[in-house]
């Protein structure tokens, strides 16, 4: 089970330009990604015509977009559900 963070630049760029409320929900989604994946607020699910990404929910309007490395979760996309268009 993976239990590290790798964070893509396109993450931190999607990130710093979140409301500071939304960031404070991300990182505690986060925190239940590294200690408790049955978490039902993720909402954990293959995106949709990919391979390999996968997506997690922050809140009803916003996501976030990761792959496995081995044992690590690396982050790759993080906004409202448009980031699903391009993962």
């Amino acid at each position: 089970m993976a239990k590290r963070l790798r964070i893509l630049g396109t993450f931190k760029k999607d990130y710093w330009k979140l409301p500071d409320a939304i960031k404070g929900k991300v990182d505690k989604q986060l925190e239940f990604l590294l200690d408790n994946l049955d978490h039902p607020s993720l909402n954990l699910h293959p995106v949709r015509g990919t391979s390999g990404i996968w997506e997690g929910y922050i809140d009803y309007h916003y996501r976030f977009t990761y792959e496995m490395d081995g044992d690590v979760y690396v982050l790759r996309k993080v906004g409202t559900h448009d980031v699903l268009r391009k993962p």
